[in-house]
């Protein structure tokens, strides 16, 4: 630090330390009046990518085809038989019961659809108002024998031993929702590729912050309403196993997990820092001003995003833990210096004491915070906004830290004054001295054990993998878990996928030409003299879907689908027109098929025909449901096959199929994280290595403090890798956080090698000096670091448990670098000069 900006900064802060700490508590005062406005989210927006076309397409088809929303409620009973009169009477209450619950548009269960083999009917029947199993009439074993055969409801409604049945309560669409996020992304697209004129920028301001406020009441009204089914729900359990799914469940129970973790990780990551500091450093004030500064860090953050109405995802939610853990290893820079200058210079008073420790870590801890916001602003290279929302988060969380450290911790120090320095060389030294040695002693080995993790991760690295399981995100012990598990094994799938097909353009019409000239005076040319100009009440039957050649295609797709081992259930026209010949007992005409759609009851027409043609549009929709549990589903290559055997086998155009549903958008945001991956370290190598340049001046030092770094990161994505574990969400961003801290042990090793070497310019005594005096805050910051990310292996989340476990490998693996690998690197090529 200049001596004029430290005069500065001790005329402010030091010489008025009182006055310095009352400012930052007011300024923590004011934030916390926000954090009752503190909101999270876990919507299925927080999940796919910006600017992502598939999602556009999709919110479009749900206003087509309805509501994708839904919750399923599965049904065993424990005692009997699921068609027992009993098991059946407790089923009808469970659907009276979710009937009652405010939103829930319909319920489709075994109770409710449409029978038409119990017995089997004519097509003169299907006027009439379907049976069902509620009619005391109906024939259960024969019902029984429909819902398993029935190519209506096979592997749909109940499951192949007869015992397993569920209930689907589906939402209401909700269209302003649609309308709102469809002109704020609209607005957004163009805003990020055209640039927007002054109204519009007033539009996207006014229509952000009305769709903001329009899903928090939602998100609200969501989670009351799963909560009230889980509570209706729960007075069957002692007759029937019962398990909760569906994206509104997911939804409410992802809030939970980010709650329950904010608070154990909170809790957890405190406690640890009171052990940790008491530990270390054996003092009450050292336990007291940086737990202080971290706690004051945290709730000046949580309370600034919560008056900004900025929320924590399932991603971001992880920010609390990082930037406690990254608070404290500022404040225990700080007093490692603070202890070492009180025991080497005991006359010194308290203002000459902290001023030195103020002097001598400003410049190291400025470009450790530099550099690791530079690793976190990589992070908005990404296309997901959960990450993007987690660099910026991280980044001006970190520098509110080293704000915070270098005026709470100094100012504490003035108020506590000197006190009594029990700094008597504590066992890390020993520890340190230990690398220290065997960098010495063993250096060729130091490089070739380098030389070995970086070919082995490189290695595993070729093995990484985005391709996962939804379900995996969840321990087996969760009810998410539970009911995916149960509704995939045992009633057709869990994903949907949508699959829409565009009718074939129909060939233009003829012209009168001079060559036809009594082509005009054909009589049957015109309009009918007699019609009233509406259109025919037979377009609706008509729809090409609907008809002989249409419904060929479509059957070849269905089969298709049917055969492949990823997928589930299969629902579309195909079904009606097989069921339809089936009733007649031949192949069915155009005209046949007809006769067969205008003979719908509503009851029949809703169910079988609504869902999977739109007439308007001339679009087919064929839905079927993808096995999560099985190991061999690959998102991609499912949906490649899927398209190249309708162009290709069935001869439809390209731009006639369109994919849409959760699963597509689930599938575009995996497949962006290698690109993810790769834009966000290679920004994250480029700009620590610039400001290397800038803070040491010398590319071969900014080179050698690289090194360490670049293996840390290889090592951490080599062995997830090697440990079949996918890039997801989260660990997508922790090669570029471990780069980013991991650098903060190169900055503060080599700044003291330095001044170590101008001693004797003895790189070897130099070494053994640095090892023995920063390695020892090294070392605290590392295995606090750890141990401190390892209380995330208690998180509900896995990708969270994985987060933490490999970000402490990546730190240890840092650690060990900046013990060994580094220090024999400025021994080898000494770039300090002889």
């Amino acid at each position: 630090m200049s001596e004029r900006l430290l005069g500065i900064y001790e005329k402010l802060v030091l010489r008025h330390p009182l006055a310095a700490i009352i400012l930052v508590v007011l300024l923590a005062v004011g934030m916390a009046f926000g954090l009752p406005n503190f909101k999270l989210d876990a919507s299925a927006d927080s999940l796919t990518l910006e600017h992502d076309n598939a999602l556009d397409y999709f919110r479009e088809t749900l206003q087509h085809y309805g509501s994708s929303d839904f919750l399923v409620v599965t049904y065993t009973p424990k005692e009997g038989d699921l068609f027992d009169d009993a098991a059946l009477n407790t089923l009808a209450q469970m659907s009276d019961e979710l009937n009652t619950i405010s939103g829930v548009a319909n319920i489709t269960s075994i109770l409710d659809v449409p029978l038409l083999y119990s017995p089997k009917v004519t097509v003169s029947q299907l006027k009439e108002k379907p049976r069902t199993l509620r009619d005391p009439d109906t024939d259960l074993n024969l019902a029984r024998k429909e819902f398993l055969e029935s190519p209506i409801y096979r592997k749909l409604i109940l499951s192949p031993d007869g015992q397993t049945t569920a209930l689907m309560a589906t939402m209401e669409l909700d269209r302003q929702y649609l309308t709102l996020v469809r002109q704020r992304d609209s607005l957004r697209l163009k805003r990020d590729t055209e640039g927007l004129t002054p109204k519009e920028e007033v539009e996207l301001e006014r229509v952000s912050k009305e769709f903001l406020d329009y899903r928090t009441a939602r998100a609200v009204e969501e989670h009351q309403r799963v909560a009230e089914i889980r509570e209706k729900m729960a007075k069957f359990k002692d007759r029937a196993q019962i398990f909760l799914g569906g994206p509104s469940m997911i939804t409410a129970d992802m809030i939970e997990f980010i709650k329950s973790d904010l608070r154990v990780f909170g809790t957890g990551i405190v406690l640890f820092i009171i052990a940790t500091l008491a530990i270390i450093f054996r003092q009450l004030r050292w336990v007291v001003l940086p737990l202080l500064t971290c706690i004051l860090s945290v709730e000046i953050m949580l309370g600034y995003l919560s008056w900004i109405d900025w929320r924590l995802t399932v991603i971001s939610s992880n920010f609390v833990a990082l930037l406690l853990i990254i608070t404290l290893a500022l404040t225990i820079h700080l007093i490692v210096r603070y202890r070492e200058l009180q025991k080497d210079n005991p006359e010194q008073s308290q203002l000459e004491l902290v001023s030195g420790t103020v002097s001598y870590m400003a410049r190291p801890c400025l470009y450790t915070v530099l550099t690791t916001g530079v690793a976190f602003v990589s992070l908005v290279v990404s296309d997901i906004r959960p990450v993007i929302d987690f660099g910026w988060m991280m980044t001006m969380g970190i520098v509110l830290a080293l704000t915070l450290a270098f005026i709470v911790i100094p100012a504490g120090m003035m108020l506590i004054g000197k006190g009594k320095n029990n700094d008597k060389g504590d066992n890390s030294a020993a520890y340190t001295m230990i690398f220290a040695r065997f960098t010495e002693n063993h250096g060729k080995l130091v490089l070739a054990l380098a030389l070995l993790a970086a070919i082995i991760s490189g290695w595993g690295i070729s093995q990484l993998q985005v391709e996962n399981r939804f379900i995996d995100y969840f321990r087996s012990d969760t009810e998410i878990y539970q009911g995916l598990s149960v509704i995939d094994d045992k009633l057709g799938g869990t994903t949907p996928l949508d699959i829409i097909l565009d009718a074939p353009k129909a060939p233009p019409m003829p012209t009168v030409t001079e060559e036809d000239p009594f082509a005009a005076d054909d009589p049957f040319a015109s309009d009918d003299p007699f019609g009233d100009g509406s259109e025919s009440n037979d377009d609706k039957a008509n729809s090409y879907w609907f008809t002989g050649v249409g419904l060929q295609d479509l059957a070849k797709i269905h089969n298709y689908l049917d055969s492949l081992p990823e997928v589930g259930k299969v629902s579309s026209l195909v079904t009606i027109a097989d069921v339809a010949e089936d009733l007649m007992e031949h192949q069915l005409n155009d005209l046949e098929l007809a006769f067969v759609r205008r003979s719908l009851s509503p009851e029949n027409a809703a169910l079988l025909f609504e869902p999977y043609i739109d007439d308007q549009l001339n679009q087919a929709r064929i839905t079927l449901r993808i096995k999560e549990t099985g190991s061999e589903l690959k998102r991609p290559e499912l949906l490649a096959n899927i398209r190249s055997y309708i162009v290709d086998e069935v001869g439809l155009q390209d731009d006639q199929v369109h994919f849409t549903s959760l699963l597509v958008l689930y599938n575009n945001m995996l497949q962006s994280l290698f690109r993810s991956q790769i834009l966000t370290l290679g920004a994250v190598f480029l700009g620590i290595m610039i400001m290397f340049m800038v803070l040491f001046r010398s590319i071969s030092i900014s080179i050698i403090a690289m090194l360490p770094n670049m293996l840390a990161a290889t090592v951490v994505l080599g062995g997830m890798g090697l440990a079949g574990i996918p890039l997801d969400m989260m660990t997508i961003t922790i090669a570029a956080i471990t780069v980013g801290i991991g650098v903060d042990n190169s900055i503060h090793y080599i700044t003291r090698f330095k001044r170590e070497f101008v001693v004797d310019r003895d790189y070897l005594a130099a070494m053994h000096r640095a090892h023995g005096s920063i390695g020892r805050a090294l070392f605290y910051t590392c295995i606090t670091i750890i141990v401190g990310f390892s209380i995330l292996s208690l998180s509900n989340f896995i990708p969270s448990v994985y987060f933490g476990l490999l970000t402490g490998l990546a730190m240890l693996t840092a650690l060990l670098g900046s013990m060994t690998l580094l220090p024999k690197l400025l021994l080898i090529f000494k770039p300090l000069g002889k």
